[in-house]
């Protein structure tokens, strides 16, 4: 049952509206407990294992991952959570307001979080689920500690809830996250925006042309996922693929067909996307005069060929199957268009120690996650650059 406030229009999916605010220690036995069983109970539970990104969150938040963070943050230092963390998650992604909760409880915190207020049969699941873990006595201490609101955009109600915290997780395009933090807070608040970047993917065509086929599909399903599954509207899906090496055209050939072999297998494109792509793609022959190509395959697949990329090529970004293409001697002939907004660069056929090099000799001042293709969607502790569980941790200093 869900509780209504008569003075706001919210809606208590998970707890009530008083929220403990005793923070405890990060990566607190009990904490980790709990997601390992949140992790437990979505895997078995018959409506979310339709969902293959909330079995991405429930395989995310087993016992082996956090322990593997656990480990990652123990310096010798000793912390405590902030007190209690408001989370404005996005409205366009039904399962991210779940990592942010798990970040905010390994932090130590207290937590209100709200829910995308578009309809998610995700996101009801998962409520529903924790709803219950809650109910049980063992988690008591959790359940005083939680909340889970929804409702429409409202800057009275964001306005009340960052009033009161001690920090915020905001999740959103630029002007939301400035409309939200003229919101009156705390002094000592702390604010961590997760705001709207750019991605891109860089592939080694040698790499590909020497796959085999299990290989090549493998790729493609990896490529698939960073791309189709949230039709390219992840901050960290990539909009431009940059090719590296010789035999570039051969390598695209076989690349581009095993995609769509993927694609046209396991993607519901509906009709007013392709109208929007179609529209995208007249939008930008008239806009960029660096176009020196065009070809698809059928529907699923747009691809823009660019003979160069201006500065603002961050702005050039895809949808449900539409990507733009530049053939490069080496990496570091795209270093000038990198700026801040730039998030994920993913790769194959690539080394890992080359991107490194391009990103820190370059002295670049944005890519903040270098993945393999097929890892664009990982969510980690460490995002954009932030150490959630430390940036939402104070330490306490003993001499």
């Amino acid at each position: 049952m869900t509780h209504m406030l008569k003075e706001y229009n919210i809606t208590y999916l998970v707890g009530f509206k008083k929220v403990s605010t005793h923070p405890l220690v990060p990566y607190d036995a009990q904490l980790c407990e709990f997601l390992n069983d949140l992790s437990s109970e979505l895997r078995s539970c018959t409506e979310a294992v339709e969902y293959p990104d909330i079995m991405t969150f429930a395989f995310w938040c087993r016992k082996a991952n956090i322990t593997k963070y656990r480990a990652d943050f123990e310096d010798g230092r000793t912390r405590l959570g902030l007190g209690l963390v408001f989370h404005i998650t996005p409205s366009n992604v039904p399962v991210s307001f779940a990592y942010s909760f798990a970040f905010g409880l390994l932090s130590g915190n207290a937590n209100i979080i709200r829910v995308p207020s578009k309809p998610f049969q995700q996101t009801d699941v998962i409520c529903r689920v924790i709803k219950r873990m809650l109910d049980n006595d063992k988690y008591s201490k959790i359940k005083s500690m939680t909340a889970f609101v929804k409702y429409e955009q409202d800057d009275e109600i964001n306005g009340m809830f960052s009033a009161n915290c001690n920090a915020r997780i905001i999740w959103g395009g630029n002007v939301a996250i400035k409309s939200i933090r003229k919101l009156p807070i705390q002094e000592r608040c702390v604010d961590i925006a997760f705001a709207d970047r750019y991605s891109f993917c860089v592939i080694d065509s040698q790499s590909v042309l020497e796959l085999d086929d299990a290989g090549l599909e493998q790729l493609a399903e990896g490529f698939y996922n960073d791309t189709y599954l949230m039709d390219q509207n992840a901050c960290s899906s990539p909009h431009l693929i940059v090719w590296l090496g010789e035999r570039i055209e051969l390598a695209k050939e076989r690349f581009w067909s095993a995609i769509y072999s993927t694609v046209s297998e396991k993607y519901n494109l509906v009709e007013v996307n392709v109208v929007d792509k179609y529209t995208l793609l007249c939008k930008n022959a008239i806009e960029f005069n660096s176009i020196s190509s065009f070809s698809n395959h059928s529907n699923f697949i747009y691809r823009i060929g660019m003979n160069e990329l201006p500065d603002n090529t961050d702005e050039l970004r895809g949808k449900c199957g539409y990507f733009y293409e530049y053939d490069a001697s080496d990496i570091s002939n795209v270093a000038h268009i990198i700026n801040p907004k730039y998030q994920t660069l993913t790769y194959f056929g690539v080394a890992r120690s080359s991107l490194l090099d391009f990103v820190v000799k370059n002295r670049l001042p944005g890519i903040d996650r270098i993945v393999p293709v097929g890892r664009s969607l990982d969510i980690e502790v460490i995002w954009d650059g932030i150490d959630i569980v430390k940036r939402l941790s104070r330490i306490i200093d003993v001499k």
